[in-house]
């Protein structure tokens, strides 16, 4: 897999919650000033070649939708970040957001009972 450019993750975001759409379904949701109709066209075949994203044809329209869940490309983009930044630690990441973000010793307990609480609901 690989990652996406920030125009792609843009487009994917929008093809993930809308499910399917057309080139136009898409330039409604991004934000002014929106971009040109070939330019979001060619973001879109670019996700199709990179095995982002399919088509159905009606003559010469296409409606495209995901085939990468949006949680397995979450889960591949973390794990690339910490890879790169982190030395592949998430215990250095975490302590990393924790001292940037001057988190209280309250709020990192907090987060590792939710952390917790997942892993023990992912085990069942």
């Amino acid at each position: 897999m690989k990652e996406l450019t920030k125009a792609e993750d843009q487009v994917m975001q929008i093809l993930w919650k809308l499910k399917k759409a057309f080139v136009h379904d898409i330039i409604v949701h991004i934000p002014e000033p929106k971009p040109a109709y070939n330019t979001i066209s060619t973001i879109v075949r670019i996700l199709v070649k990179k095995g982002f994203v399919d088509y159905k044809a009606y003559g010469k329209t296409h409606e495209y939708f995901p085939i990468i869940d949006k949680s397995k490309y979450s889960n591949f983009y973390i794990n690339n970040f910490v890879g790169k930044y982190f030395s592949g630690s998430f215990q250095n990441m975490v302590s990393f957001f924790a001292q940037e973000n001057q988190l209280t010793s309250d709020q990192v307990e907090e987060m590792m009972k939710n952390v917790e609480a997942d892993l023990k609901n992912k085990d069942e």
